[in-house]
């Protein structure tokens, strides 16, 4: 039996090495380089990636040519050097396995095309299949251990790379595929039909790598699991999911959160352990000292598998709102309104002076004041995208009849947000086209229901399968200084019975009342409000806005010691305006869970002020 195959009948899974990438890029390589080239012009530098992961521990060490195929190599000019550069990558990493006189396995690593193959791309499957072969021969010629087919993307190119891998019987394959934040793939394809069908194709051991951190790949693993109870698995997941700072790609998990999962992954059944992107040799020196002093684990059967995989388990991890809140956190929200026309490029500044003054997620408005603007969700993707940053995505009901709904909030899923607000919305006679139907089929209360007792169960509004839950943490709209305290109480009552995740209030100016209307919720319910409350903070920029708010705007109400303080500041009402908030934000902390920002006159300077100063 191949080495490779027999070690993987020891009781204590097999360690592989982590990212070549991340740490190839740290060292001054630029994305838009061609990494595999470098095993011949700066083999040096690949060797001392080997040789940091052998010494951390790594019993398994992927070659440096995920990208060394006939379509990926055609784009930097280096297809004539296909065999030389994986020839090379293979006579590097032995170099350094003799060098380092431990017993340590070479995987020839192998990554997707790069191109899309039928049926949703051009380039035939024999074709592709072809191109895989090109590769596994360069590498199976220069004496790899095993090949791992990695990171891929799609079912059908997977399939036809492990096809061309066991050409070459004698050489074991590994088949990994990568998974969205909603634990499919980049086409749809869910864990169990991606273990059964690498399975069906001759993978000897199959498995998932990078997609998200440990706690995601976890959940795909027992899936996995549970679909091929009998399947050898293979576990590499990336160090949290990417953030850009600074113009850099960060991952957050650290050493010492792989080392707490590595026990984990046992118990789940996996049989090799490694990182992906973002994982360092400390990492893989972490999990080597914890398999190493640990006591045997007993991998869990499969039938426990299946009662987690039951037991409610989320289709993916909770929001960063969602964890946030949950942690104890103080969250600080901040209200932003879609533009007028095509351009975004002042939103996406503006987006990015807010995070980087500490704002913990953006709320994209949407059609505020019944105005046209460009749509909320559009808003939502380029902010989440350009800038990194989370958003809310208010959803109002008014103007949406029930086949709108439900397309829409599929269309929100898709677009990676999870954060929704729903609200009624202002009615169209005060806006842009006072003539525009203004009809709806649900009151907030009722779409809340749909989102969490329909959609992130899997159901439409009609009980028909969507195909797979979603998993939107839902917001709905709360007045802490009512006109009419019972009928409010009675509506948060109603919200809370559907389902409500988190409640945002309107402008308070007098903390001291809207912390008496929660106390008398919690006297009439029996219990206190358990849902985190995001409180409402306004800024007071002008006597003009100040008066234009108290007269003007249903609800609101500004103590006459704030109006003197702004009248008594002149030009300098906006810093005073400032201070207010901040003091406002203070007491606030002392019962609320975090403050919601609404930006005047666009004065997101401001705002960026307000939340340095009271952090």
């Amino acid at each position: 039996m191949n080495k490779f195959l027999s070690l993987l009948a020891n009781s204590t899974p097999l360690l592989a090495d982590g990212a070549m990438g991340t740490l190839l890029h740290t060292h001054g390589v630029e994305h838009s380089h061609c990494f595999d080239e470098l095993n011949l012009t700066a083999p040096a530098r690949v060797a001392d990636v080997h040789r940091q992961y052998i010494e951390a521990g790594a019993q398994i060490i992927l070659t440096n040519t995920f990208g060394a195929n006939r379509f990926k190599l055609t784009r930097h000019g280096l297809e004539g050097q296909l065999t030389e550069i994986n020839r090379a990558g293979v006579e590097l990493a032995r170099r350094v396995v003799s060098a380092s006189f431990k017993d340590v396995l070479i995987a020839g690593d192998i990554g997707p095309l790069g191109v899309r193959i039928a049926p949703y791309g051009r380039v035939q499957p024999l074709e592709a299949r072809e191109a895989f072969a090109e590769q596994v021969r360069a590498l199976a010629a220069a004496g790899v251990d095993l090949i791992v087919i990695e990171t891929m993307t799609d079912l059908y190119e997977t399939v036809e790379a492990i096809h061309a891998a066991k050409a070459f019987n004698n050489i074991p394959v590994v088949a990994t595929m990568t998974f969205t934040r909603d634990d499919r793939t980049l086409l749809g394809d869910e864990p169990a039909k991606v273990a059964l069908a690498l399975r069906e194709a001759g993978a000897d051991v199959i498995g998932v790598n990078c997609s998200g951190g440990p706690a995601q790949l976890i959940r795909i693993l027992r899936q996995m699991r549970q679909a091929a109870p009998d399947a050898r698995l293979w576990v590499k997941p990336n160090a949290g999911w990417p953030e850009h700072v600074g113009g850099r790609v960060m991952y957050a998990a650290a050493p010492e959160y792989f080392r707490d999962y590595v026990l984990e992954f046992w118990k789940a059944g996996a049989n090799v352990i490694g990182g992906c992107c973002g994982t360092t040799p400390e990492h893989i020196a972490a999990m080597r000292k914890t398999l190493d002093t640990a006591p045997a684990v007993t991998v869990e059967p499969v039938s426990v598998v299946a009662a987690k995989l039951t037991d409610n388990e989320p289709a993916e991890a909770p929001s960063e709102l969602a964890q946030k809140l949950a942690a104890g956190k103080f969250v600080y929200a901040v209200e932003m309104d879609p533009p007028r026309g095509l351009a975004t490029q002042k939103l996406v500044a503006a987006a990015s002076l807010l995070k980087e003054s500490g704002a913990d997620v953006i709320d994209v408005a949407d059609s505020p004041m019944a105005r046209m603007r460009m749509s909320a969700w559009a808003v939502c993707d380029v902010i989440q995208r350009r800038v990194g940053i989370e958003t809310t995505l208010h959803f109002p009901t008014r103007g949406r009849n029930l086949l709108r709904v439900q397309g829409d909030l599929l269309a929100a899923h898709a677009l990676g947000l999870r954060n929704i607000f729903v609200v009624m919305g202002d009615p169209t006679s005060i806006g842009d086209y006072p003539e525009a139907t203004d009809n709806y089929d649900l009151v907030p209360s009722g779409l809340i229901k749909l989102i969490k007792q329909g959609f992130n169960t899997g159901v439409d509004h009609s009980g028909t399968s969507i195909g797979q839950p979603t998993s939107f943490f839902a917001g709905s709209a709360l007045n802490l200084c009512p006109p009419d305290v019972e009928a409010e109480i009675k509506n948060l009552k109603r919200k809370l019975k559907a389902g409500a995740d988190f409640f945002l209030t309107q402008p308070i100016y007098e903390p001291e009342t809207a912390k008496a209307f929660l106390d008398q919720f919690a006297e009439s319910n029996g219990a206190p409000l358990e849902k985190p409350v995001l409180v409402g903070i306004l800024p007071l920029v002008s006597v003009k806005h100040a008066h234009f708010l108290q007269n003007e705007v249903p609800g609101i109400v500004i103590p006459e010691a704030s109006l003197q303080r702004i009248q008594k500041a002149g030009e300098t009402a906006s810093a005073e305006g400032v201070k207010i908030a901040v003091e406002l934000i203070q007491k606030i902390k002392a019962w609320g869970q975090g403050v919601y920002l609404m930006p005047q006159f666009h004065r997101y300077d401001v705002v960026a002020e307000i939340i340095e100063s009271s952090k």
